[in-house]
């Protein structure tokens, strides 16, 4: 796992502001105009006050509306532009560093899939990003929008009365400093409740991929179960950082309320002197409350903020991981692939020292089948996975066409590999779509040669939609057999070089293997295959049958030349037989 980071006001400005820089000035620019004209209620209504209503002077006073509804028009216009222009802007840099991450995350190594939740996935690529709405929208211009305004207010403020503002900052930077602790508090919260979101999301994902085992076992309760325990721990993370912001609100009403008490007093005391006048206490009240309210407003404002800087944390450490091609050492190109395999020495382990194959070698030559057999756990997958650059040996050489294989890059490999495995992944769509899907651009007559192939026409000529029939998520409307030769025909449209089967027919009732040993066979000549079954009729055909137990090879031969042995095979082999 990538370490923790930890996402730098600079980083965010350099990544996410600066490139925007235009529209975050217009932005500015726009929210400047509009705190502007409404500082223009305030002025007027001292001028009200102690000008016109005094004086009686009725075209001053047409004159005054005028100005104040100009400066109401002003202010709606620009608040419109504001939140179309940046409001959009903002979805669309969530929609970019959707993209982003996603691009990231699917290419990284299989060994950091099979440890994550791909629900899990699914919210970090999809809700970490939501905050920087906030960083790009209208949050981070009303903040900046509002410390302006507050500045000016606070001239203006001292231009009426100097004592009465002095009176009003301590409270005003007591309250500043409480927000200051309070957020560097909350953004660690924000950044777990993104993690046991994605957790609680992550088994929801899983459940409801599930439903068919959890109905099978009357398991519906204990799933509701575990459900309700990651939503209260989720509602329990929001509930500390709901403390933390109410502290913040209440204390902004408290100490901003202590100081409008105390300008009531000043302000009352100096008008009965006649050091200030009615207009004067009017307009320094309403300008005192442009310069609060975007002080309060920063509570708000201050936690979407410190939430988008939590999801920016946790998708920084995705962007920060290794990619799975990024080896400097993978400079090699394969323009042109024969398909020689050659394991020499190989070990590897997904934990330090506890290996699950040792010293491995044999040769697959270009075109040859090499059949792995062996209890479960034994490490015939592993070795696939290692030919298939799933993983990557700790020790020893896999070399292909006499190449070093950690030192090819994996595009250049894998466009010459085609896998089926037992449990085949088939997306949503129609049959035509995931037969097509290593090469969409095939011809009809070369997806029809498939589907001819792999016998999928033996099933979809009975379908009214033919290969344009909807299958369902993880082709759940279709049989295992069905699914098993949708897979095997797009792998004879891929044309591999290096073919993987892992327990290509296990999925086959006795009809359907009938059909599919031919197009196996078919799609087996001229490659080099690795075929893992547990069904040993299978592979009776073999070039090499390498017999794998506890990650070392046990025996190495043909079908004929291992029941002649006697040994490890022929104990297999007729046990199956007896079946």
């Amino acid at each position: 796992m990538a370490k923790k980071s930890t996402v730098s006001i600079g980083h965010v400005f350099k990544t996410i502001i600066w490139p925007r820089r235009k529209i975050v000035l217009f932005g500015l620019l726009l929210i400047i105009i509009s705190r502007l004209a409404s500082l223009v209620l305030p002025g007027a209504s001292k001028y009200l006050m102690d000008d016109v209503i005094v004086n009686g002077d009725m075209a001053k006073l047409k004159g005054l509306l005028l100005v104040v509804a100009g400066a109401i028009t002003v202010q709606a216009i620009t608040s419109f532009l504001l939140t179309r222009i940046l409001s959009v802007e903002a979805q669309h840099l969530i929609a970019q560093l959707r993209v982003k991450v996603q691009r990231q995350v699917i290419f990284l190594p299989v060994r950091f899939f099979d440890n994550t939740k791909s629900g899990e996935l699914v919210s970090r690529i999809m809700s970490d990003v939501e905050g920087v709405r906030n960083l790009v929208g209208t949050g981070l211009v009303q903040l900046v929008g509002g410390l302006i305004t507050a500045v000016i207010s606070l001239f203006l403020l001292i231009n009426i009365s100097p004592m009465m503002t002095l009176y009003v900052l301590v409270p005003v930077i007591i309250f500043g400093i409480i927000s200051m602790k309070a957020f560097g508090y909350i953004r660690p919260i924000f950044r777990e409740r993104g993690k046991i979101n994605a957790e609680v999301t992550g088994r929801l994902t899983e459940t409801l991929n599930g439903i068919r085992v959890i109905k099978g076992f009357n398991a519906e309760q204990q799933e509701v179960d575990t459900f309700a325990a990651g939503a209260i721990r989720l509602y329990e993370n929001v509930k500390k950082s709901l403390t933390s912001t109410s502290f913040v609100t209440s204390s902004a009403t408290f100490l901003l309320g202590l100081a409008s008490t105390g300008i009531m007093g000043i302000g009352g005391y100096m008008i009965m002197e006649g050091d200030l006048t009615m207009g004067g206490f009017l307009s320094f009240t309403l300008y005192l409350g442009f310069m609060i309210a975007p002080i309060v407003q920063m509570s708000n404002i201050g936690s979407q903020l410190t939430e988008a800087f939590a999801g920016l944390d946790r998708t920084e450490e995705l962007m920060n991981m290794p990619l799975e091609g990024s080896d400097k050492d993978r400079t090699v190109q394969l323009s042109q692939l024969k398909g020689d395999i050659r394991f020499d020495d190989v070990s590897f382990a997904y934990e330090e020292e506890k290996h699950v194959i040792r010293n491995i070698s044999f040769d697959a030559p270009a075109g040859s089948v090499t059949a792995l057999v062996g209890t479960s756990g034994s490490g015939k997958s592993t070795i696939a996975g290692l030919v298939a650059t799933f993983l990557t040996p700790q020790k020893g050489t896999i070399s292909v066409d006499g190449k070093d294989l950690s030192r090819v890059t994996l595009e250049s490999y894998r466009g010459h590999l085609g896998v089926v495995l037992q449990d085949d992944f088939l997306f949503e769509g129609t049959i035509r779509e995931n037969i097509l899907f290593p090469r969409p651009m095939a011809s009809e007559s070369q997806l029809l040669e498939a589907v001819s192939a792999a016998h999928v026409n033996e099933f979809t000529d009975r379908f009214e939609d033919g290969l344009d029939t909807l299958i369902g998520e993880r082709g759940v409307k279709l049989s295992g057999g069905q699914r098993q030769r949708i897979a095997i025909a797009r792998a004879i449209l891929a044309d591999p070089k290096i073919l993987i089967l892992d327990e290509a027919t296990s999925n086959l009732d006795t009809e359907s293997e009938s059909y599919i040993q031919e197009s196996l066979t078919r799609l087996m000549k001229g490659r080099t295959t690795f075929v893992i079954a547990h069904r040993l009729s299978t592979i009776r055909q073999a070039n090499q049958i390498l017999v794998i137990e506890n990650g070392n090879i046990h025996e190495q031969g043909t079908h004929d030349e291992l029941i002649a042995r006697q040994g490890r095979y022929f104990d297999l082999y007729t046990y199956q037989a007896r079946i």
